[in-house]
């Protein structure tokens, strides 16, 4: 029951917001408050129906250890690194001025919000892709024994939700490419999380990759201003 719940819960919250991103396009606040309803209710109900515990000692996030902080910091850091790095190599690949448009067009961003969605992402999205993908569907089919499982299916649908959400800005090999990135990152991101059992770790890192994600964006801002 509790596999059933969390393969089916997944695989629809996956295809339902990659429709609301790519067929509807709404708003980025319409988007945001359907997905953090969506990510905050699925592993909600999991947690009070199915597993009859509480949301602190399923998802709380604690402090168990330096050497685990510091590692979680290294590794979000050097995906830093990676996407900054990356984003120099294929910027020639890369449409930044028409990528730039389409999400000031979209009402996405603007320059006069970017630093307040850029916190939001950086810190509070960060935090519910955690709670979802790592904590809802990772730690879960982790502590019912289904390791490898837990490991690919969380990091695939990852890769595949985020892929969702920019497919239409890149052509299909940095999509390929990126999927494939994304997928690592997953996998990381999990294994992060055994140490303690939470999500506080894969949080951190998370939160670092994402600093460097709005960067980028910041320079898609400066193509716009400047073209």
């Amino acid at each position: 029951m509790e596999r059933k719940y969390i393969i089916l819960s997944s695989i629809l919250l996956t295809l339902l917001l990659y429709v609301i991103n790519q067929i509807v396009d709404p708003s980025y606040f319409v988007k945001s408050i359907i997905k953090i309803i969506l990510f905050l209710a699925i592993p909600y109900i999991h947690v009070k129906l199915i597993k009859k515990s509480t949301v602190k000692e399923v998802y709380g996030i604690s402090f168990n250890g330096k050497r685990s902080l510091l590692l979680s910091i290294l590794i979000g850091l050097t995906s830093f690194v990676t996407i900054v790095t990356a984003f120099f190599l294929l910027r020639e690949e890369l449409s930044l001025t028409s990528i730039g448009r389409q999400l000031a067009e979209g009402n996405v961003l603007t320059p006069e919000i970017i630093f307040v969605v850029g916190l939001y992402i950086i810190l509070f999205n960060s935090l519910l892709e955690e709670i979802f993908f790592r904590g809802f569907i990772f730690l879960n089919l982790y502590e019912l024994k289904h390791k490898k499982m837990a490991y690919l299916y969380s990091a695939i649908l990852f890769g595949i939700y985020h892929i969702g959400i920019f497919k239409t800005w890149f052509n299909h090999g940095i999509i390929a490419l990126s999927l494939l990135g994304l997928v690592g990152i997953g996998i990381l991101f999990g294994w992060l999380n055994t140490h303690n059992h939470n999500i506080l770790n894969s949080w951190i890192a998370h939160a670092l990759a994402d600093l460097a994600i709005m960067l980028i964006g910041l320079s898609m801002f400066w193509n716009i201003i400047n073209a």
